[in-house]
């Protein structure tokens, strides 16, 4: 039986939650890293030549930031999913991310036990966001 692959790109500016992930990601062997990127035109270019499944992305980034980014890999790559992994907690940057195609929004601080079934739902396609988030926008 042939095994697919789930290529995965993470971007995020700070290299220890890029090794986090890949970490995280390695318990999972249908989830491949196949490229990181720190900034934000870096997620674009690398996007656009590997074609990921899935991309982990950040909101603040240097260059240009995770929201704009994600607009612009849509046109380049549109067959990758965007899960945003970010600290940003604001429900109105959640609503824009969310609004502009991504399927995902986890808080770095929940990724511990957030992350993969995250992943799980937006590859589904199915959307996923932090149960926190959820909390804070009911109030």
């Amino acid at each position: 039986m042939p095994t697919t692959f789930v290529r995965v790109l993470v971007v995020d500016d700070f290299e220890p939650w890029r090794d986090y992930v890949r970490s995280a990601l390695k318990t999972q062997p249908e989830l491949q890293v196949v490229g990181e990127a720190s900034d934000g035109l870096e997620a674009v270019q690398k996007s656009q030549e590997l074609q990921p499944d899935l991309i982990l992305l950040d909101i603040g980034l240097p260059t240009m930031n995770g929201i704009e980014s994600a607009r612009r890999i849509k046109q380049l790559a549109p067959g990758a999913k965007i899960l945003f992994a970010s600290e940003n907690s604001d429900v109105d940057v959640v609503r824009v991310a969310l609004s502009d195609g991504a399927r995902g929004y986890i808080l770095k601080a929940d990724a511990g036990h957030e992350l993969l079934p995250a992943i799980e739902a937006v590859l589904r396609g199915d959307r996923f966001v932090s149960k926190r988030l959820k909390r804070e926008d009911s109030q």
